[in-house]
Parts: structure tokens; sequence; C-alpha cells
């Protein structure tokens, strides 16, 4: 309690001898120039008796010191030495001198005439003064602001921003501390001194989302909202910083992390957009580079098994060369499809097909994997057209009756349906197989991807419906699963009647 109350009397201690200084600075502030003010008029009108001029000439100079006295100090010290002027007027100049009797009322009206004159001249010139000194501190700003704007735009965003931004406000508006609180990474930059106490306001007026202005100790916070949402906030720390400075440091800053998790996103999706062009060629080199021997080993195969001279291991070996090489032929195929529909420079070959054929050439090839299900076809319109890539569709619709196949028992029915609506062509392919779970309804359509109960099941390589997807996307249109049970699971491809892009 003792060393409470000790160390509460240091403090108030402390804070009286700091206002009395205060205070001893602003009088001696005052009191030195008026008194330097007083001298010069004192001076004179000791050299205007010893000149023997006259009150006009005598009232012209004492007005000069006047103003002079208020565009160097100010107003109050203009009005001290005002004062003294007019008691040296009517001392030395006015009848009768060396008194401060005044004989001529005119006189009274002189006097009283030039005190006005001198403080309202010595006002308009403190007001001048303090215009001139406001415009070049704004300049100044201004210029501090267009250094701190330029410095911006050249910053290196593929340094991290925040501790590059936050050292060139510091350096540029040479302020004392400067802290920038990034509120969705958790992240502070910080620059210059006693900077802890700024971080803690950075954080609360970020919480508060209200700023924040300590203008005894130069303490400004701004919450950076370069949206309707709050993403951060600025804690600034200079004499000289005003309210208007604060509010464009921190829509600058704002908008220079604005600029940078753009930067981001753009590397972002170029190293993305190289990555899988990357994998593109790869894939494209290697389905070329197996096609030759794969071919060479199928006719190898084909040719062994014909001649009919083989026993019967040597004819179940030969037959299994055929039946694996046949698999790898159809996995070179489909990474062939999918580097072509990968490929920046992809062109769609648009042409009028007619659905009806395209379905019937489909089911003629697919003959044999669909033998045991019973394919029912519902098309509207036999005649109906669309303008298309050929392969690419056939590529597509073929993929989703090869699934059907597959993952539904034997046996089952398949429906396949084309329709019509206003302006978009449905094609959907249903089967009673087995259920696709909501959250695997997209993933499914990513290359590579198979769902947990497929890779026990039929045999697959994850690349067929993605590249039913790039169709669908390459014609402006979209592909998606709808899977209940007890109701099987429908494909769906949609794209718009008047077909796909040429680019």
């Amino acid at each position: 309690m003792a060393g409470r109350f000790i160390i509460s009397r240091v403090k108030r201690e402390s804070f009286k001898e700091h206002d009395e200084s205060h205070s001893s600075g602003t009088l001696k502030r005052v009191l030195v120039p008026s008194a330097a003010g007083v001298l010069a008029v004192i001076l004179v009108a000791y050299l205007g008796v010893r000149l023997q001029i006259n009150l006009t000439t005598a009232g012209f100079l004492h007005f000069l010191i006047i103003v002079l006295v208020a565009m160097i100090w100010g107003f109050w010290q203009a009005t001290m030495t005002s004062l003294a002027a007019v008691i040296c007027l009517n001392y030395f100049f006015i009848e009768p001198v060396y008194t401060f009797r005044i004989a001529d009322p005119q006189n009274w009206v002189a006097l009283i005439t030039f005190e006005c004159t001198a403080v309202l001249v010595s006002r308009l010139s403190t007001q001048l003064e303090a215009e001139a000194r406001n415009a070049n501190r704004e300049r100044r700003n201004m210029e501090k602001l267009y250094e701190l704007s330029r410095k911006i735009l050249v910053l290196d965003w593929q340094l991290v921003s925040g501790p590059q931004i936050v050292s060139q406000i510091q350096q540029i508006l040479e302020l004392d501390g400067v802290v920038l609180f990034q509120a969705p990474l958790i992240e502070v930059s910080a620059a210059g001194q006693n900077i802890s106490q700024l971080e803690s306001l950075a954080r609360q007026v970020y919480s508060e989302t209200l700023d924040r202005d300590d203008a005894e100790s130069g303490t400004r916070v701004r919450v950076l909202r370069p949206g309707p949402n709050a993403m951060g906030a600025i804690a600034l720390r200079g004499i000289n910083l005003s309210r208007i400075m604060a509010d464009a440091v921190a829509s600058l800053t704002a908008a220079a992390l604005e600029r940078s998790k753009s930067f981001e996103r753009e590397s972002r999706a170029e190293a993305a957009r190289q990555g899988e062009q990357l994998r593109t060629t790869v894939l494209d080199s290697l389905a070329h580079a197996f096609k030759t021997p794969l071919t060479a080993i199928r006719a190898a195969g084909s040719g062994l098994i014909e001649t009919g001279r083989l026993d019967s291991a040597q004819q179940v070996l030969a037959t299994l060369i055929d039946h694996e090489s046949a698999k790898l032929n159809e996995l070179t195929t489909r990474l062939l499809q999918a580097a072509r529909m990968d490929a920046a420079e992809t062109r769609l070959q648009l042409e009028e097909v007619v659905l009806s054929d395209l379905m019937d050439e489909i089911l003629t090839e697919f003959s044999d994997q669909l033998e045991g299900h019973a394919v029912r076809v519902s098309i509207a319109n036999p005649d109906l057209a669309a303008q298309g890539d050929r392969e690419l569709l056939a590529a597509a619709v073929t993929q989703y009756i090869d699934n059907a196949a597959k993952y539904s028992p034997p046996g089952s029915p398949i429906a396949i349906s084309i329709q019509k609506s206003t302006d978009a062509i449905l094609i959907s392919v249903h089967n009673e197989g087995s259920i696709v779970r909501p959250e695997d309804r997209e993933r499914i359509f990513e290359r590579f991807y198979r769902g947990p109960g497929a890779n026990h099941g039929a045999p697959g390589t994850g690349l067929g419906l993605s590249i039913t997807k790039k169709a669908a996307e390459a014609h402006r249109g979209r592909a998606w699963v709808e899977s209940e049970d007890g109701k099987g699971t429908t494909f769906f491809l949609s794209f718009p009647i008047a077909g796909g892009s040429a680019s």
C-alpha cells in the first residue's frame, strides 16, 4: 500500500513538473519575442526624438515593427509590441510631449485607430503566415504521398509485401513507428521504435472496426477496407501526421495488399497452367511412344493365335498377351484424348452431328460390352442434330455407356435418353449399379480419381470421366451425375444447341 502511494506521488510530481515546464516554455516563447519588439519600439522612439521626426513618420516606423513581429513570431507578441508603440507615441510625439496626457481629442482618435489597425494587420499577417505554413505542409505531404504511391507500385511482389510496405511508409513519411496487422494471415509487419503498443492498438482497432486518433501522442490507427470487409489495420505514429494523411496512407496500404494478393493468385494460376501444360506434354509423348510397340505386340499376338500351331498352354499365354495389350491400347487412346482436351491450341472440328446416327455407331461398337444388358434408347426427334465436334461427343457418350456397363449388375437395364430443350441438348445414361456418394460426385470427374468402390470393382484408368467433362466444357456445356439408393445412377451431358466455340 505504501509502495503504491509512493509511486502515485512520484507520478503526480512528474506530471506537475511536466506541466510547469510546458507552461514555462510557452510563457518564454511569448515574453522573449514581445520584449524584443518592445525594445525595438523604444529604440525607434529614441532615435526619432534625436532626429526630430514627426508623429506620422514615427507611427509608420512603429507600424512596420509591429508587422514584422507578427510575421516572425505571431499575434500575441505583435499585440504587446503595439501597446508599447502606443505608449511611446503618446509620450514622445504627442503634445504635450514627455507626459502621458493628451490635450487634443483628435490624438486620442489617432492612437486608438493606430492600435486597432496594428492589431488587425497583425491578426491578418498571422493568419496568412499560418495558411502559408499549412499550404507548404500540405504540399510536402502530397509530395510524400506521391513518392509513397510510386514506391508501392514498384515493390517486389515476389517477396512478402507487408515488411516492404511498412518500411517505405516509415522512411518516406519520417514516422516514429508503423505497424501493419493483416487479419486473414494473423501477420504483423512493423518498422520504427516502440512498436509493441502500436501492435496492440492495431489488433484492437481491427476487432472493433473503428478508427482511432490520439493527437497528443501523434498516434493514428486505421482499419484497412479495400472492399466491404476489413482485411486488417495499420497503426501510425508521428508528430506531424494529420488525420487526412493517415486516411490516405491507409487507402494506399489497402490497395497495395489487394494488389499483392492479386499477384499471388496470378502466380499460382500461371504455375498451375505451366504444370498442367507439362503434364499434358508428357502424357501425349508417352501415349504416342506406346502406340507403335503396342501395335506390333497386338499384331504378333493375333498372328500366333491364328497359326493354330500352339499347344493349350501357349494358347493361353498368347490370349493373355492379346487381351492385356488391348487394355494398354485403350489406355493410350484415352491418354491421347486427355492430352488433346488439355492442349491450349485445341480447336473444335465443328460439324453437324445427327445424334441418333452417333448413338447407333457407339452402340454397335460397344455391342460386346453391352451383351446381357437391355439397352433402351429414347430420342425425342430422330433427326435431331447438333453443331459440335463428332469425335469429342462420341468419346463423352462412350465413356458414360462404358461406365454403365462396368458398374451395373449383369442383365440390368441401361436407359439412354437424348432430349432437346429451348436452348440446349441433354444426353443422359442411366444404370442401376453402385451409388455414387455425394462427396464423390464432383471428384469422379477429376483426372485419375476413382471412388472407393471402384478401386475394388471393375478395372479402369480414372481418365474417362475427366475426358467427358473436358468435352462438355469445350462445347460450353457441363457434365454431372445424380445418384440415389433405389433409383440408380444417371450421368448427364448438356451443351447449347449452337454447339461449342471454335477456339
